[in-house]
């Protein structure tokens, strides 16, 4: 019994397992924050996966942001849940403020 506890436990390796740690992964939520070169206007969303977001956009691939690029990534927050970056992301477009989005980006380079 000892032993099983000590395999629970994550002291004892057992064979044929995983030697780095956990088989659950991290799932993170992200929070981003895009900049038009071109006009300097702001995008907000939020995603799995920041990278592939970027390129999304800057391929022409989403119709409310198509010929409005290129875009470049100034702000990012990571969540644990989805639900947490959809609540932020909303609270971001509610201000409705080019300056305090701005303010933000600005906080973050710092």
């Amino acid at each position: 019994m000892a032993q099983l506890g000590a395999r629970l436990d994550g002291i004892e390796e057992v064979v044929g397992s995983n030697p780095i740690g956990s088989t659950k992964l991290k799932m993170s939520f992200w929070l981003y924050i895009l900049q038009s070169q071109a006009t300097s206007r702001f995008y907000i969303g939020q995603t799995q996966d920041i990278e592939k977001r970027l390129a999304y956009h800057n391929a022409n691939y989403s119709k409310a942001l198509k010929n409005r690029g290129p875009w470049r990534l100034v702000h990012s927050e990571e969540y644990a849940t989805r639900s947490e970056a959809m609540l932020r992301e909303r609270q971001i477009k509610s201000w409705k403020d080019h300056a305090m989005i701005a303010r933000l980006v600005s906080a973050s380079r710092s």
